[in-house]
């Protein structure tokens, strides 16, 4: 899959670290540094736009790394980037940890993973068919 990329930052394009990895890293890319106190969030720019075949997304998630470490993570679980936006990237963090914790120019704040995606046909009916499960959710089977 080929990816069209604008990169306004000081930083180099996205790369996988390793042969197995599923995604690329992103780069704050900042004036100067931010400081994000507990709870607070914060909307951090990358300098990259994109452009993606139709019938992909970008998918954007937290680094394991920096929610163990500093309780850094995404306030939406995964942040969806559609293949006709061409806006700059900008990844929304929120500091879940009891300290400030500074972001500085270049940081990895963020990996991007690219996903296929399938539009549904929905087919309005009066029922649906039954199955084991039924209705049953949020924890039916036990914690």
């Amino acid at each position: 899959m080929k990816i069209k990329i604008v990169n306004t930052s000081k930083h180099p394009l996205p790369s996988y670290k390793t042969a197995g990895a599923s995604g690329v890293d992103l780069y704050a890319n900042l004036d100067e540094p931010v400081v994000l106190k507990s709870l607070e969030r914060t909307l951090i720019p990358t300098g990259l736009f994109i452009e993606m075949p139709q019938g992909i997304e970008a998918q954007i998630r937290a680094r394991s790394g920096l929610a163990l470490k500093k309780g850094l993570s995404l306030p939406n679980g995964i942040g969806t980037i559609d293949a006709d936006f061409r806006g700059e990237l900008q990844i929304i963090l929120v500091n879940l940890s009891p300290d400030e914790v500074i972001i500085k120019d270049g940081d990895r704040i963020a990996q991007m993973v690219f996903m296929k995606v399938e539009h549904a046909e929905f087919l309005e009916v009066e029922e649906l068919s039954d199955s084991d499960r039924g209705q049953g959710g949020f924890g039916h089977t036990g914690v």
